[in-house]
């Protein structure tokens, strides 16, 4: 399965807000940072299974609109516009970092 097979699995997973299926895309170990944000990096697929179900797929309404991608490498370039986890959509960019079939590390860019 090839990077960009993955990210999309995740994405259908993510708007589907299957837990389950959402986490089999990640390593144990996988670590999601939010870009200039004083928040730590979220580490471990325990850690993302936590925020997820408790902050993210409980948001009725909550989805992302893939708006564009690319890919070189084992990394994926992924420009969505996210609804429902404010008042008005917005927009942000996902860097996935894919080893062995599993994404490894994200970053995550918001527009302000």
């Amino acid at each position: 399965m090839s990077p960009v097979d993955v990210v999309q699995r995740q994405l259908v997973a993510y708007n589907a807000h299957d837990l389950a299926a959402f986490l089999a895309t990640y390593s144990e170990t996988a670590e999601l940072t939010r870009v200039a944000s004083a928040d730590p990096p979220i580490r471990g697929k325990s850690a993302i299974s936590e925020l997820y179900s408790s902050k993210v797929f409980n948001v009725p309404g909550h989805r992302a609109e893939l708006l564009g991608r690319m890919a070189f490498g084992n990394k994926v370039v992924d420009h969505e516009r996210v609804f429902g986890l404010r008042p008005e959509p917005f927009e942000a960019v996902a860097v996935y970092e894919v080893n062995s079939e599993l994404i490894e590390r994200v970053w995550f860019f918001a527009a302000a």
